[in-house]
């Protein structure tokens, strides 16, 4: 599975071959931030889903990241960190937050995939 799945929170996963995930935010979600100016990445350990994992600082606002599915991380994306205006020019590619470990990929299928999470912005913007 290398396509993209999505989260209610507006993060995308991403089944690696290597069997890791990678986990990013929308190109909806880095629009809804603005310009972001600092990144804090997590600890590479294990996380219960809904933790908070990350920060992002904008020049709008400050909004935290959490963990879409229990897992453990095992690796962040320290470009992130020296160049964090990589999550504005790039949320679908180059500004990753973490990799992580599912105990169960399977569990990834429960998430919304790119018609679903089109309905969700769908019914956000009409609300």
């Amino acid at each position: 599975m290398s396509e993209l799945r999505f989260t209610a929170d507006h993060e995308w996963l991403r089944l690696d071959n290597d069997g890791l995930v990678t986990v990013g935010i929308t190109h909806y979600a880095q629009d809804a931030l603005g310009d972001v100016v600092y990144v804090q990445l997590p600890e590479a350990k294990s996380y219960a889903q809904g933790e908070e994992v990350a920060v992002l600082e904008s020049v709008k606002a400050a909004s935290n990241i959490v963990m879409p599915l229990d897992g453990e991380i095992v690796e962040v994306n320290g470009d992130l960190e020296g160049s964090p205006e990589l999550v504005n020019e790039s949320p679908l590619d180059k500004a990753w937050f973490f990799r992580m470990r599912l105990a169960d990929n399977a569990v990834l299928a429960d998430l919304l995939d790119k018609a679903g999470y089109d309905r969700l912005l769908n019914a956000n913007a009409d609300a």
